[in-house]
């Protein structure tokens, strides 16, 4: 057994090779935490890359993206990477501090990682990166594949530069993915933990003009995506993270009243979103943002829970 911030060597068992290691940042959060779970029932090994050295993790590196902290030697044993990390886009009302935090953390912290990847002879075969749906902005009804171009705003552009600075690492020969995941579904955090408190009280209701597309995954589907392209060396570049079961606002409200048997009969109108949350009213609630995962879907991946009756009842089910 080993202290906190020690690295194990890689398990090897008879007439098998050795066990696969993954580092992951932002493996404390609430995808990274499920996802830690995931690949250690899978029998794979998994350090933490984290500013709290330990932080619950046998095994751990201290890393700070702000400051560069990160010992780059302490990865040459590191098989892969699922870079996680970045300040929570919907922790508060927007401001210049805020958005600030939000592109540094994503973009300097995801640069300051391939720098150091680059500086080290044995390096992972693998970097899986966090992006999101946000990269193709407000597009109406129009279904966006990967293929498509980013869209315009603040989190189409942290999105763009994100993705560039980790596909960086591919001039160091190593394939990157780059995740864009859409609503995260799961009473533990995020949007739906935000939701049942009004929902369950009777309060909940469309918003805006409830026409604009939500693309959503639930937690559990979402760290199976992250485990699917770590093992699957056919897929690189952006990969979209969302249900094929994209739909309204609308839709979406009515299929949540009706799970929790609540009525849902008092709309948010968008002025009155915009009044309170302001920019991040039109950027996480109001933009329709139809997403399908195509790469997903021809890569053989198979959705437990690909429609979202099916996915709240699990994961509110599952919750503790």
């Amino acid at each position: 057994m080993s202290s906190a911030g020690e690295i194990t060597e890689s398990v090897v068992r008879p007439g098998s090779t050795a066990v696969e290691t993954v580092a992951i940042t932002g493996a404390t959060g609430l995808v990274g935490s499920a996802l830690s779970r995931l690949l250690q029932a899978q029998g794979k090994n998994v350090i933490a890359l984290t500013r709290g050295e330990g932080a619950g993790y046998e095994n751990s590196i201290r890393w700070d993206p702000e400051t560069g902290v990160l010992n780059p030697a302490r990865l040459e044993s590191v098989d892969s990477i699922v870079h996680l990390a970045g300040e929570n886009i919907a922790s508060g009302r927007w401001n210049a501090a805020t958005k600030s935090r939000i592109r540094t953390s994503r973009v300097h912290g995801t640069r300051s990682l391939v720098q150091s990847l680059a500086s080290i002879e044995h390096r992972p075969k693998t970097l899986v990166c966090a992006s999101a749906v946000g990269f193709y902005g407000e597009r109406g009804e129009r279904i966006m594949d990967e293929s498509a171009a980013p869209g315009s705003g603040f989190l189409a552009d942290v999105c763009k530069e994100w993705e560039a600075e980790a596909m960086k690492a591919e001039a160091l020969g190593i394939r990157v993915v780059c995740v864009r995941v859409g609503v995260v579904l799961t009473p533990k955090g995020g949007a739906l933990a935000k939701m049942i408190v009004p929902f369950r009280l009777g309060a909940g209701g469309i918003i805006g003009s409830g026409r604009q597309y939500w693309s959503w995954i639930g937690l559990n589907d979402l760290v199976r995506v992250f485990a699917f392209c770590l093992d699957h060396k056919d897929l690189r570049g952006p990969v979209n993270a969302v249900s094929p079961e994209s739909m309204t606002n609308h839709d979406f409200t009515k299929v949540v009243g009706n799970v929790l048997h609540r009525p849902t009969i008092f709309p948010l109108p968008a002025f009155m979103a915009r009044l309170v949350l302001g920019e991040m009213a039109d950027e996480l609630l109001l933009s329709s943002i139809r997403v399908t995962p195509g790469k997903l879907i021809n890569a053989g991946f198979q959705f437990e829970q690909p429609g979202l009756k099916e996915c709240l009842d699990f994961e509110l089910r599952t919750a503790n």
